[in-house]
């Protein structure tokens, strides 16, 4: 599996929104919100990081048959 260019640009875009979206709440006096924002971004990234990361642990058991 090759990892994309556009995967990278997915995560940092991911990345700015979320921060333009705290940014814009904390100066709107809405903390509560503005960190949920953060989370879910830090959420959605994590799930992407994640199947990255199984697809690697998949292509390492087909690469040494282990099963």
């Amino acid at each position: 599996m090759i990892i994309s260019v556009d995967l990278i640009f997915k995560i940092a875009a991911i990345g700015i929104l979320v921060s333009v979206l705290n940014q814009v709440l904390l100066r709107a006096g809405r903390e509560e919100q503005a960190m949920m924002t953060t989370l879910a971004g830090i959420i959605v990234v994590l799930m992407i990081v994640i199947s990255l990361v199984s697809d690697l642990f998949d292509t390492v058991k087909t690469m040494f048959q282990l099963y």
